[in-house]
């Protein structure tokens, strides 16, 4: 029998990502993973049955170890994990012990989405990352428009050019969400996340957020900022973790459906 999960049962968080939900079974002793402590193990082929149990062999009638027995009930169709009390199928599909999916599938944390990732960051945290995040970006979008004469005051510094504040207005957004977009893609933090020890993850099921995932969150983040009210929407969107419950999202959070934990 093979061990893959069968199709259909949704993509799982890669073993190795930290921020993935553990199933709740692993929070204790055993794991969904593990076979049924109970009913012994096939018998050998060709060999002599084991002793019969309830009127057969212990996995069931008419000759099939994996068949209607402790963990069929019919509905398994062979498979030894289904249709009893393991559920109506193999390991990973619906109607197991977290009830109506496999343990990454939206039915496997049916009363707290968090259940199996790390503690929720601290906001001060948060707005401390976010400051230090501002700053490294700021000061290349300084020397990039200065190269290039994309400054918004002209030479006497006491006018202000349209044309070349929406120049770098617009250098700052693009550097200000690639910047987000790729480090929370691939490593689920920016440099000011790293050094607070904080990390993005998916809400639904705690791993690393896709590329779209995060760009949805950089753009609710950065181009207000980099257009118009940079202080008082990077104090809205960051400053809703403060109140929000239970998951202490910012608008960024919540636009992208993603959370942020420690790591440590």
């Amino acid at each position: 029998m093979s061990s893959e999960p069968p199709p259909g049962s949704g993509p799982h968080p890669p073993d190795d990502d930290p921020l993935r939900k553990r199933p709740p079974s692993d929070q204790g002793a055993g794991s969904p993973y593990d076979p049924p402590p109970e009913g012994g193990t096939p018998p050998p082929p060709g060999g002599s049955q084991p002793p019969p149990h309830d009127g057969g062999n212990p996995y069931g009638s008419g000759g099939d170890p994996y068949g209607n027995g402790p963990y069929g009930g019919g509905s398994g169709g062979g498979d030894p994990y289904g249709g009893g009390p393991h559920g109506g199928g193999n390991p990973y599909g619906g109607g197991g012990p977290h009830r109506g999916g496999g343990p990454y599938d939206s039915g496997g944390y049916p009363t707290d989405p968090l259940a199996g990732m790390p503690p929720l960051a601290d906001s001060g945290k948060r707005t401390l990352a976010r400051i230090v995040d501002m700053i490294i970006v700021g000061i290349v979008v300084y020397l990039l428009t200065w190269a290039f004469g994309v400054r918004e005051y002209d030479v006497n510094g006491d006018t202000i050019d349209a044309g070349k504040s929406l120049g770098q207005s617009v250098v700052a957004a693009v550097l200000y969400v690639a910047y987000d977009t790729i480090l929370t893609a691939r490593h689920g933090q920016t440099l000011g996340k790293k050094w607070f020890h904080m990390r993005v993850a998916n809400l639904d099921n705690g791993a690393t957020p896709s590329f779209q995932t995060s760009l949805i969150r950089a753009l609710v983040l950065w181009i207000p900022f980099a257009f118009c009210c940079a202080c008082v929407w990077t104090a809205i969107c960051g400053g809703w973790s403060y109140f929000d419950r239970p998951y202490k999202q910012g608008l960024d959070d919540k636009a992208a459906k993603t959370v942020v934990v420690s790591t440590r």
